[in-house]
């Protein structure tokens, strides 16, 4: 069943799934379970729910509520309405759930914790996204991400229309500030950066001002620049410096009323921390019809 509600253009390991939901209930059941459904719901009851999105938005975490669920009653039926990055209006039903009522309710606010905060990352990066269309430039998360919930929200960035940054410091080269100084420059950090690489592995290195984008040019052995929090007339020279031989990045700062220009300049990415350390949840919500 999880499968069958992933969106079509991103995969999430069902390990990962897997590990979420179970550390996710065993954080809300404690040691002795739902105490209130257990004293108030007959064990022999049956519900039927109904997962409804309160506010339009984009989709994503369907996956998770049906493996919420299936965790605490793995015979209860699910009945998707629709899937992840799909995207639906007000009062949308997403989703009916029937089984043991103390499963149903015991499920419901884990069930709702993942649907609501990973819609509202595929939410916020729809509508960057959107703001982007006709140019070049695509929209990037970042790892400023929740501590364990990494995988689940550059996946929900994916349900949005964005592009995953790496996904910890051991897929790519990312060479900031510090690095640099530390290093003793940019010319030695790249050399070392670049012996050290596999074939595989991107090098990318931060720049703040044009003096430093010029130096990384001559030495010449970057893969990508990022841009760290310049202006968008600062972006528009370094792209035309650049000149397309290594894809530039923008980065830092970037929101809602600024990415439409930023993406004029003609950058390849701009990566944004917001979509996934403050983007707000989508209102969901689950309502019984039994």
């Amino acid at each position: 069943m999880t499968s069958s509600l992933l969106c079509p253009d991103a995969f999430l390991s069902p390990l990962e799934i897997d590990a979420a939901v179970t550390r996710a209930l065993a954080e809300d059941l404690g040691r002795a379970g739902d105490i209130t459904s257990t004293a108030t719901i007959p064990e022999d009851l049956t519900a039927r729910a109904m997962v409804v999105a309160r506010k339009a938005g984009v989709i994503s975490g369907l996956p998770l509520v049906a493996a919420t669920f299936a965790k605490l009653a793995p015979g209860i039926e699910i009945a998707a309405k629709t899937r992840d990055g799909a995207e639906v209006a007000t009062k949308t039903a997403l989703m009916t759930v029937t089984g043991p009522a103390r499963a149903v309710l015991a499920s419901e606010r884990v069930a709702l914790n993942f649907l609501g905060h990973l819609s509202g990352i595929a939410t916020a990066t729809h509508e960057f996204v959107r703001r982007v269309a006709g140019t070049r430039t695509r929209i990037c998360c970042t790892r400023k991400t929740t501590p364990g919930l990494r995988a689940l929200e550059k996946y929900a960035v994916r349900c949005g229309g964005g592009f995953n940054h790496r996904f910890g410091l051991d897929d790519a080269i990312l060479i900031k500030d510090n690095h640099i100084a530390v290093a003793g420059g940019i010319r030695p950090v790249l050399e070392r950066a670049k012996a050290a690489a596999g074939h595989l592995v991107k090098v990318e290195i931060e720049v703040d001002t044009l003096d430093q984008l010029r130096e990384v040019l001559d030495v010449g052995l970057a893969d990508a620049v990022l841009l760290d929090n310049m202006d968008a007339a600062t972006m528009r020279e370094a792209v035309e410096m650049v000149g397309g031989r290594f894809a530039l990045e923008a980065s830092g700062g970037i929101t809602l009323d600024s990415i439409a220009e930023i993406a004029k300049t003609g950058v390849d990415y701009a990566s944004s921390g917001w979509i996934t350390h403050s983007a707000p949840n989508l209102d969901v919500a689950l309502d019984i019809e039994m």
